[in-house]
C-alpha cells in the first residue's frame, strides 16, 4: 500500500538521496517512541497486575454478588476490567502495526472499534521501525529506478515511513559548455533548454540541475537568468547537442577538453549556425536590457512561467483529463459537421471557451492516457488467462517513465509487460512497453515474426477495464497521482475550502476516461451543467435520498465484479460524488453500502464513518493521511468549469457560422517565400535553421502569415509561449526569424507590430484567392477549383510538434479550412458530374478527403460519384472503407444518418458484404 511520499528532489532529473546517517530528529522520535511503546506494552501490564490485581477480579466472578445490590467493590472491578481491555485493544493494534510494517504486507488489518489507538500504534511503531528497519527497506527500493531520473513515489509498508536512495548506475553524464557571447548576444537557459530539450520552458530542470555547484571559475549559479560563459553545466538525460563526460571528471578538466560547442549531425544546419554567429547577433537582445544587465546582474528577478493565460494553470495541468475531454471534444465535432450547411463552418468556441481549449492542447496527456488504458486492459487479460483474480489497485502513479500500480496484496509476479518491485507491491509498467502495446483498434494477436516478450509470453488482446475508478488527485514533482475510488472499501471523505472545486475536477475525469468502459458517475448537490460534458455518463441530483434506494439495490461484491470485468461479463462502474454533507443516517446508510459494494463514494462535510479522507488544502494541496500522500490538487474552480461547459455546448451546436470573405491577392505570381500550410508544414525560399529552432520559428511565421493586419510582439510571445517567457528570450526569437527571413520580409509599424512583407505567401491565401476567382469567372471555374484543390497535400499542418499551435483552438483557420476546402471539392464534384466526368468528380472529393477526412459531406460526394462509373466492384469497396473507417474511428460514433441511408439507396446489398467481411 502505498505511504508517504518521498523527499523531493529538485528537478525532474535530479534523484532524491537518503542521508547517509539517519538525523538527530528522527533517532530522538524513534527513542522516545521506544520508550512510550515499551511504557504502554510492559509497564501498563506491570502496574495493573501490581497494584490492581488480575483482569477478572472476585467480584465479577460470583453472581450472586452481580445480581443483588452493586457495592463500590464491585464498581472498581468493572473499571479495573475495562481499563483491562483497553490494553489488550492496544496490545492488539501494536501487533497488527508491528506485522504489517516488519513483514511490509500492505496496508494494515484493521482492529475492531480501535480507530484512535490504532491511529497511535501507527504513529509509535513507524517511528521505531524507522529507526530499526531503515537498512532493510533501502534494498527492494534501490532497484526502482536504475537511471539516475528520480523516481516515482515508492510503496513501503504502511506503518513506517518512507526513505528513498537512489543508485547511480550510469558512469557518464551530459554536460552543456556556456558559449562566449557574440555581439550584443549572451547565451541564457532558456535558449539552452530550447536547443537541448526542445523546449525552453524546461529551462527550471538545468538550474535545478547545478544550482550552487561550483564552476571552473570558483563561482556558483545562484539565479537562474545569470550565468557565464565557460561555465559547465549538468543536463538532463534527454538533452541534445550536448557533451557526454565521465559522471567525476571535474568541470574545469571538460572545459579544458571541451571548450567548443558539441558537434550537432552535419545536415547543414551547424554550418549556418556557425555563420550566423560569425556575422554577430547584435538584434537578440535590446540595448537596453543589455545595459541594464550590466549595471544589475545581482538584482534581476528570475521570470517564472506564470504569465499566461490563468485557465492554463489548472486546465493544463489535469493531463490526463484533458486528454479525455479532448477526445470527447473531438467527437462532438464530428458529429457536427454531419450536419454542416454548403457555405457554412461549425460554430466555434470564443472568449473562456475557446481559451479553456486552448489550455486542453496545451496540457493533454494522449500518450500518458493511452498506456493506461492499455496497460490495464492487457493487465487484466493475461490475468483472467491465467484466471487469477485481479489484485486490489489502492493507487497508481503516471511519470514520464513509467506507469506504478500499487497492490494489496503484495505478489511478485505480475504478468509480462509489468514487472514487481519493493518486494510485488508495487507493479510496474515502463513508457517504452507501454508504447510497443498495440490500439484497441488495432488486429490484436501473434503476427508472423513478431517478437515475443521477454518471458515468452505471447501478446494478449486487451480485455475490459480492470480499474475505471483510477482517477487523478493530483501531482508532484515525479509525475502524477492517481487513486481508485473503489479500493478504499469505505467513504472517502473530500474536505477543505475548495471541495467542489476538487469534486468536479474529478468528475471530469472520470466521466471521460479512456480506461473505463460503462461508467456512471451521480452528482450530489452540484454539476448539473456537466452533463453537456458527458450526458450518458453523468446524472446530477439535488441529494442523497433520491440515490441512496437505487445504490443499495444494486450493490455488488467487488471480488465478482473484478473478475467480470476481465473475463467479459462487466458491470458498469458507478461512483458517487457529493458536495451535499449527509445526515447521520444517510452516513450511516452509505458506509454500510461502501464496504459491500465495489462502487466509490466520495462525500462531503464532516463524515465520521470515513476510511480515508481527502483534505484540500488552501494553498492547493491535496493530503490523505491514510495513504501518506500529499500532491499539488487536481481542481476546477468556477471559472474553469463555466469554461468547459460552455465549450461543450458550442461544441452541441448545429447551426454553424458563416465564412468570412478573403482579402484579395495583389496578383498569382511566386513568391519570394512561400509557407505551406494545407498539408506537411514546408517554408520554400529560406536558408536552413537549426533543427531545435526551425519548429518555433516556423509557427511563429505562421502565427504572422495568418494576421496579415499585423501582431504585436507582447501578444505574439503570449501566444508562442502560453505558460510565460522572458522578455529576452521572446525578443531574440523575433531577432533570430528576422534575420533568417531578410529585412524585406519582417516589417514593423509604427506602433511596433509585425507583419510579412508582400513576397511572404501561404498556400492557404493562395487557395483563398483561387477560390475567391472562380466565383466570379463561370467558365473557368472548374479549372481554378481544381488548381486550388491540387495545393492540398494532407491535413492542416500535418506533423505539428506536439504541444505547439494550441493557439489553433482560439481561431478561425482550423474551421475556415475545413468547410472551404471541403465546399470546393463539392463544387467541383458537382461540375464534373454535370459534365458526365465521374472520374474526375472522384479526383476532386478524394483530393479535399485528404484534409477533410471527417466531413460526411464529402463522403456522399464520394458515394455518388462512384456510383456514376457504374462500376458496382468500385462503389462497393468505397462503402466498405467508409464502413471500416467508421467502425475503427479513434473519435467513435460509426456514421451520419444521412450517409447510411445514401447507402441504403446506391448499394441495398451492402449491410450482408459488411456481415461477411466481418466474419471473415
Amino acid at each position: 500500500m502505498p505511504t508517504r511520499e518521498p523527499g523531493r528532489p529538485q528537478g525532474r532529473h535530479t534523484s532524491a538521496r537518503m542521508p547517509a546517517r539517519r538525523s538527530a530528529g528522527d533517532v530522538l522520535a524513534g527513542l522516545a517512541a521506544l520508550v512510550v511503546l515499551v511504557a504502554l506494552v510492559g509497564g501498563v501490564p506491570y502496574a495493573l497486575l501490581t497494584f490492581v490485581g488480575p483482569p477478572l477480579r472476585p467480584e465479577l466472578l460470583d453472581l450472586e454478588t452481580l445480581t443483588s445490590r452493586v457495592g463500590p467493590s464491585t464498581i472498581v472491578a468493572v473499571l479495573v476490567l475495562l481499563v483491562w481491555l483497553a490494553w489488550f485493544q492496544l496490545f492488539a493494534c501494536v501487533l497488527v502495526e508491528v506485522y504489517a510494517g516488519v513483514r511490509r504486507v500492505g496496508m494494515p488489518a484493521r482492529v475492531p472499534f480501535s480507530g484512535g489507538t490504532q491511529a497511535l500504534a501507527n504513529k509509535l511503531v513507524g517511528a521505531v521501525l524507522l529507526l530499526f528497519t531503515t537498512g532493510a527497506m533501502l534494498a527492494p527500493i534501490a532497484k526502482l529506478t536504475p537511471t539516475p531520473a528520480a523516481p516515482p513515489v515508492t510503496a513501503v509498508a504502511y506503518s513506517a515511513p518512507i526513505v528513498e536512495k537512489t543508485l547511480e548506475t550510469n558512469k557518464t553524464k551530459k554536460v552543456y559548455v556556456v558559449q562566449p557571447p557574440h555581439g550584443r548576444h549572451h547565451e541564457s537557459l532558456w535558449e539552452i533548454a530550447e536547443k537541448c530539450l526542445g523546449d525552453g520552458r524546461r529551462y527550471p530542470e538545468i538550474y535545478r540541475l547545478n544550482q550552487a555547484k561550483v564552476q571552473p571559475d570558483g563561482t556558483r549559479l545562484k539565479m537562474a537568468d545569470l550565468i557565464r560563459p565557460g561555465w559547465v553545466l549538468d543536463m538532463p538525460d534527454d538533452a541534445r547537442n550536448v557533451h557526454i563526460v565521465p559522471t567525476d571528471q571535474p568541470r574545469d578538466q571538460t572545459l579544458r577538453e571541451h571548450p567548443g560547442r558539441a558537434q550537432v549531425p552535419d545536415d547543414g544546419r551547424a554550418h549556418a549556425e556557425v555563420k550566423k554567429e560569425k556575422r554577430g547577433e547584435a538584434k537578440h537582445r535590446l540595448p537596453e536590457q543589455q545595459d541594464q544587465r550590466r549595471q544589475e546582474p545581482e538584482q534581476q528577478p528570475i521570470v517564472g512561467e506564470s504569465q499566461g493565460n490563468e485557465l492554463v494553470e489548472y486546465l493544463a495541468g489535469a493531463s490526463l483529463a484533458a486528454a479525455g475531454l479532448l477526445l470527447v471534444l473531438a467527437r462532438r465535432r464530428r458529429e457536427q459537421l454531419w450536419g454542416r450547411m454548403f457555405g457554412r463552418r461549425i460554430a466555434r468556441p470564443r472568449g473562456d471557451a475557446a481559451d479553456a481549449e486552448v489550455a486542453l492542447r496545451l496540457g493533454g496527456d494522449a500518450p500518458g492516457a493511452r498506456i493506461l488504458d492499455v496497460g490495464l486492459r492487457v493487465l487484466g487479460a493475461e490475468l483472467a488467462r491465467q484466471n487469477r483474480t485481479p489484485p486490489i489497485v489502492y493507487a497508481a502513479h503516471l511519470s514520464p517513465r513509467t506507469l506504478d500500480l500499487w497492490v494489496h496484496p503484495p505478489d511478485s509476479d505480475p504478468p509480462a509487460p509489468w514487472t514487481a518491485e519493493d518486494g510485488g507491491q508495487v507493479w510496474r509498467l515502463p513508457a517504452h512497453e507501454g508504447r510497443l502495446l498495440p490500439d484497441r483498434t488495432s488486429s490484436w494477436g501473434p503476427r508472423a515474426n513478431e517478437p515475443r516478450s521477454g518471458r515468452g509470453h505471447e501478446p494478449v488482446q486487451p480485455g475490459g477495464a480492470p480499474y475505471p475508478g483510477l482517477v487523478s488527485i493530483g501531482t508532484n514533482v515525479h509525475g502524477r497521482v492517481l487513486i481508485d475510488l473503489e479500493a478504499a472499501q469505505g467513504l472517502i471523505n473530500v474536505r477543505g475550502t475548495q471541495t467542489t472545486a476538487a469534486l468536479a475536477a474529478l468528475a471530469v475525469e472520470l466521466a471521460t476516461n479512456r480506461w473505463s468502459d460503462g461508467m456512471r458517475v451521480t452528482l450530489v448537490g452540484f454539476g448539473e451543467e456537466l452533463t453537456a460534458i458527458a450526458p450518458d455518463r453523468i446524472k446530477a441530483v439535488g441529494g442523497l435520498a433520491e440515490v441512496l434506494p437505487e445504490l443499495e439495490a444494486a450493490a455488488a461484491p467487488r471480488r465478482e465484479v473484478l473478475t467480470g470485468r476481465i473475463s467479459g461479463s462487466p458491470r458498469d462502474a458507478h461512483y458517487l460524488l457529493s458536495a451535499v454533507a449527509p445526515t447521520h443516517e444517510e452516513a450511516r446508510r452509505l458506509a454500510l453500502l461502501a464496504r459491500r459494494d465495489t462502487a466509490g463514494y466520495v462525500v462531503a462535510g464532516d463524515v465520521p464513518h470515513a476510511t480515508w479522507t481527502l483534505e484540500i488544502t488552501d494553498d492547493g494541496k491535496a493530503k490523505i493521511a491514510e495513504l501518506g500522500f500529499e500532491v499539488d490538487a487536481q481542481l476546477l474552480p468556477r471559472r474553469h468549469y463555466r469554461a468547459l461547459v460552455e465549450l461543450f455546448r458550442t461544441a452541441g451546436r448545429l447551426d454553424g457560422e458563416s465564412i468570412p470573405e478573403a482579402e484579395p491577392l495583389p496578383g498569382l505570381h511566386p513568391p519570394a517565400v512561400e509557407i505551406r500550410m494545407l498539408g506537411p508544414i514546408e517554408v520554400l525560399g529560406l536558408g536552413p535553421l537549426e533543427e531545435g529552432r526551425l519548429a518555433l520559428a516556423t509557427e511563429l511565421l505562421i502565427y504572422l502569415a495568418t494576421h496579415p493586419g499585423g501582431v504585436h510582439p507582447v501578444v505574439l510571445g503570449g501566444v508562442l509561449w502560453p505558460r510565460g517567457v522572458q522578455d529576452m528570450v521572446r525578443d531574440a526569437t523575433i531577432a533570430r526569424v528576422a534575420e533568417w527571413l531578410g529585412p524585406r520580409h519582417l516589417l514593423t509599424d509604427e506602433v511596433g507590430r509585425l507583419r510579412l512583407g508582400p513576397e511572404v505567401r501561404t498556400d492557404w491565401a493562395l487557395f483563398r484567392e483561387l477560390l475567391r476567382r472562380s466565383h466570379g469567372d463561370p467558365s473557368a471555374r472548374a479549372v481554378l477549383l481544381e488548381k486550388a484543390l491540387g495545393l492540398v497535400r494532407g491535413p492542416l499542418l500535418t506533423s505539428r510538434p506536439p504541444g505547439r499551435y494550441a493557439w489553433l483552438a482560439a481561431e478561425d483557420l482550423e474551421y475556415d479550412v475545413a468547410a472551404e476546402v471541403a465546399d470546393a471539392a463539392h463544387q467541383l464534384c458537382e461540375i464534373r458530374l454535370a459534365q458526365d466526368q465521374p472520374d474526375a468528380a472522384v479526383a476532386a472529393v478524394r483530393a479535399a478527403l485528404l484534409l477533410a477526412a471527417d466531413d460526411e459531406g464529402l463522403w456522399r460526394d464520394l458515394l455518388r460519384a462512384t456510383h456514376a462509373t457504374e462500376d458496382v466492384v468500385r462503389l462497393r469497396a468505397v462503402v466498405e472503407g467508409l464502413t471500416r473507417r467508421a467502425a475503427s474511428h479513434p473519435y467513435g460514433g460509426g456514421m451520419a444518418p444521412e450517409t447510411e441511408a445514401l447507402i441504403e439507396e446506391l448499394l441495398p446489398t451492402w449491410r450482408i458484404h459488411v456481415v461477411k467481411e466481418s466474419s471473415a
